[in-house]
């Protein structure tokens, strides 16, 4: 053994290496393994066989939750208000700053557990051979060229070659994704390039033997296994940003500059002109600055967001961070694994063939409730009665005795204990008979990868039947060997019409043999066998996800399905689901043969991704991101740990889905289903609706009351509005009437219109063109009728004052009932968001207060105004402002019909 051996032998094409190479390349022995000693010495030099995460600083990550632009304004605003003496504006949102930082905080800390939750994944203890001996090892002391033990029931410590495999099978869904079991050899492939789900002669840390036993040399521990890379991946994947809060950032830092550098060129002429003596103008400047800041829209964003929780929380899907919510509804892509997600992973025998017919099977899935799942045997179209058909009547026994697997009710719902090729099988029969098979069972031969099938020798009340099931060349050759004339080119034929279909074939034979045999002897099995015929069999599509998957086609998001599954089949299961007008497939060893310009260019042309690896699903969603498109990605699996926190939203399933993926992903999906994430889709658009709305209301509503200030100062005229009464409206506002948007209903089109351009941001140009004539109506109709009135000597100037608080706020009411949504103020839909009547009550109770409460007209110097100018002048301020903004709402309205019908022309 030698001690010069520096480095680990690259683990690339191992699938080819005979065991006197493995031998050579790993410096062992395939019989000895390696000695202590020389463990030792590769125990030091690589580490232990162990994942670990890097520690973050829990302060640095606290405090880099205030990093942001939205962050910046609202501790201005804080500060602007403090020095104003305003102390629970300043005290709201400074909680709101803290909340925002919390919530951040344990997202992140969310995140870091997903890397926990994979490192667990390598603790176990494993025999070895060394020295010659057997012994019980740690995991995490197993060494590069160690000899590793397996039997049934182990879990696989390390990424294994292996050099021996009796009857071996493992489950590795961890990481391929596939419920299937996988059978295991120790023969070398003669193959370039291999996918991961068909590399039959090696073995993965993290999955679990589940039949059989083997021996395996250790190729690779720790980070450079497959399940480390997966961890590597996911420490690596950045958490994206999503587009809500990018636009936010945005808009927060724009709307920043703006008001700030008009107050700087606001005290720079007046310093200039000097309008106001130094004091007034500081107080001027600062209450326009107090006026203009929507320091309300953070607040604002984060209960629509809340409520959005709240509403998908009902819908059986957990939304782990806010901005996920609205994400949804701007996502072009939705990336989804096929087993369990879109099919129900209950294997299930559709098509039966005989001699006579070829018959479809109903009923779907395995067994439900306590009398078992209905179905029925068809024959073109037509119920047809099975029993007629003896071959048909043989299969169905053979199906019934030869298999393993028990369907077990658990808490009312009924689950498979064994292999899912035999659960169908076993479901078959429970279907056609109703009962469970009554096996007398002499001798078994379990199924083996060398000869592939499966035999069981059942006792008869004056013979023995012996029963075979297995792949259906290897039952068609058996049979041929005894019966020439038996035409396999038929059969064949048949075969190939199911496996085009996707199905899985096993063909199902017996024969009778004499009492006095008790033992199935494999060199006589194929003389005298009779073939009763062959199943198809398929995990079905869930029938939910269909319409589920055309509401989202219609929505104008296309739908993508990732499998470790073969193409053939996962394109079979892409046709019945209808997931696109054609179906294009592409495997994962062709994604790796395409570098990443090439996939970019490409990734648009396809619509299934087979014999994919995690390293695939983290280009292909990488490679969508790169063409601008905002990703979801669902998957259950540690092997979509990395892709579910790459995509802009990682969605897991809350039943099968792992620790691993829920704790990556964004949103839960408590009952795995589908449909579900349509509904996730139209609350989302419902979210950014809504979000969008209060930005529309807010803006102009803030900017009009810095415009009175701003227009006042230009005019040299004395201020129509105090400082607190600004920050009267701006709280009482907070506190009510943004808050009517939170309510409001979805709009009929929001699942027939395509997803959002995240690009063009939440505002576009009519949207600014409505802020900007809206902030100007509203503070005109307020100094207009302020000038008028005080001018004239009808009212003091505290009483315009107030009387121009009412006309502000009363603007806001009447623009609320133009912006709540697309339709015309005279529709069926005025009275759909009965709250906001409630919060306008409620603003106009507080309005009250304010004017008629003695110490509050001190505070925020009103007086007791009457009614026709306290309120019937508001009212007919505010009607204008409805009139107005309804006028050009109808001429939107026209012209999007207009162009929707010029589009449908062309």
């Amino acid at each position: 053994m030698s001690d010069n051996m520096n480095e680990v032998p690259p683990a690339e094409k191992l699938w080819q290496s005979t065991t006197a190479e493995l031998v050579k390349t790993y410096q062992t022995d395939a019989d000895n393994g390696i000695s202590e000693k020389e463990a030792a010495k590769r125990l030091a030099r690589d580490g232990y066989n162990e994942l670990t995460a890097k520690k973050k600083s829990k302060l640095l990550q606290f405090i880099l939750q205030f990093n942001n632009s939205i962050i910046y304004i609202l501790i201005a605003a804080a500060i602007i208000t403090l020095f104003m003496h305003h102390y629970s504006d300043s005290a709201v949102i400074g909680i709101v700053i803290i909340a925002n930082a919390f919530i951040g905080f344990f997202q992140e800390m969310q995140a870091d557990n997903a890397l926990s939750k994979i490192k667990e994944l390598l603790v176990s203890q494993n025999y070895v051979i060394r020295d010659g001996h057997k012994i019980e090892v740690p995991a995490r002391e197993l060494v590069v060229g160690d000899l590793v033990n397996l039997e049934a029931g182990d879990a696989v410590p390390a990424d294994l070659r292996l050099i021996s495999a009796d009857n071996m099978r493992a489950q590795e869904s961890t990481l391929t994704g596939e419920s299937n079991s996988v059978e295991k050899t120790e023969d070398p492939i003669n193959k370039d390039s291999v996918p991961l789900a068909e590399r039959s002669n090696m073995a993965f840390a993290s999955t679990a033997v589940t039949q059989g036993s083997g021996v395996g040399i250790v190729i690779a521990t720790g980070i450079e296994t497959q399940i480390g890379q997966i961890q590597q991946s996911v420490a690596e994947v950045k958490s994206q940003v999503t587009p809500l809060m990018k636009n936010l950032n945005k808009l927060g830092v724009n709307l920043s500059v703006f008001i700030v550098a008009i107050a700087v060129l606001l005290f720079v002429l007046g310093l200039y002109t000097k309008i106001y003596s130094l004091p007034t103008l500081t107080i001027a400047i600062i209450t326009m600055v107090v006026g203009s800041i929507p320091e309300g829209l953070p607040a604002s964003t984060s209960v629509v967001l809340a409520r959005g929780v709240q509403v998908m929380t009902r819908k059986g899907a957990i939304v782990k961070t806010l901005p996920a919510v609205e994400t949804l509804g701007a996502v072009d892509i939705v990336d989804t694994d096929k087993t369990g997600t879109l099919t129900k992973n209950e294997m299930t025998v559709t098509d039966v063939i005989t001699d006579e017919h070829h018959y479809q099977v109903t009923g779907i899935g395995f067994v439900e409730g306590d009398k078992g799942v209905d179905g029925d045997v068809l024959l073109d179209g037509k119920k047809y009665n099975w029993q007629d058909d003896q071959h048909f009547r043989d299969l169905v026994d053979i199906a019934g005795t030869t298999t393993d697997a028990e369907l077990v009710q658990t808490d009312g719902e009924w689950q498979l204990n064994g292999e899912p090729t035999d659960g169908a099988l076993t479901t078959l029969f429970h279907k056609l008979i109703g009962r469970e098979p009554e096996v007398d069972e002499v001798d078994t031969l379990p199924f083996d990868s060398a000869y592939r099938y499966s035999a069981r020798l059942i006792k008869e009340s004056d013979h023995h039947e012996l029963m075979v099931k297995g792949a259906p060349g290897t039952i068609f050759d058996m049979v041929k060997q005894s019966n020439p004339s038996f035409d396999d080119k038929v059969w064949y034929n048949r075969v190939a019409q199911l496996t085009e279909q996707g199905l899985r074939v096993v063909a199902l034979g017996f024969k009778s043999v004499s009492s006095d045999i008790t033992q199935i002897d494999q060199d006589k099995i194929a003389d005298g066998i009779q073939l009763s015929g062959v199943v198809g069999i398929i995990d079905p599509p869930r029938e939910e996800v269909i319409p589920s998957i055309r509401s989202l086609r219609r929505a104008g998001v296309k739908v993508n399905m990732i499998t470790g599954d073969h193409p053939d089949t996962a394109s079979a299961i892409a046709r019945k689901l209808d997931l696109d007008e054609s179906i294009h497939a592409i495997t994962g060893p062709e994604v790796d043969e395409m570098s990443d310009e090439d996939l970019i260019k490409n990734i648009g042309r396809y619509n299934v991704f087979a014999r994919t690896t995690p390293a695939n699903k983290l280009r292909i969603v990488k490679a969508q991101q790169a063409n601008s498109k905002i990703v979801a990605m669902t998957g259950d699996g540690v092997n979509d740990a990395a892709a579910l926190k790459q995509a802009n939203i990682g969605i897991a399933m809350g039943i099968k889905g792992t620790d691993v993926a829920k704790e990556a992903a964004d949103m839960v999906l408590v009952n795995d289903s589908f449909t579900t994430i349509v509904d996730a889709v139209a609350e989302g658009r419902h979210v950014f609706d809504n979000i969008q709305k209060t930005i529309r209301f807010l803006l102009p509503t803030s900017f009009a009351e810095g415009l009175v200030v701003l227009l006042s100062m230009i005019m040299g005229q004395e201020l129509p509005l105090f400082p607190t009464q600004l920050l009267w409206i701006n709280t009482v506002s907070a506190l009510t009437i943004q808050f009517a948007f939170i309510f409001e209903p979805a709009e009929e089109s929001i699942m027939i219109r395509g997803p959002r351009n995240v690009a063009k941001g939440i505002l576009g140009k009519m949207d600014v063109f409505e802020i900007v004539y809206v902030s100007i109506l509203i503070s005109a109709l307020g100094i207009f009728t302020f000038d008028r009135f005080v001018d004239s000597g009808v009212l003091t100037a505290v009483l315009g004052s107030t009387m121009a608080v009412n006309i502000i706020i009363f603007g806001k009411i009447f623009y609320l009932f133009n912006i709540r949504n697309s339709y015309p103020i005279i529709s069926k839909h005025f009275f759909e968001n009965k709250m906001a009547f409630i919060i306008i009550g409620i603003l106009l109770v507080l309005q009250a207060a304010m004017f008629y409460i003695p110490f509050m007209q001190d505070v925020f110097h009103t007086g007791s105004i009457d009614f026709f100018y306290g309120w019937v002048v508001p009212t007919i301020a505010g009607f204008i402002v409805l009139v107005v903004t309804e006028i050009i709402k109808l001429g939107r309205i026209e012209y999007r019909k207009r162009k929707g019908q010029a589009t449908t022309l062309k």
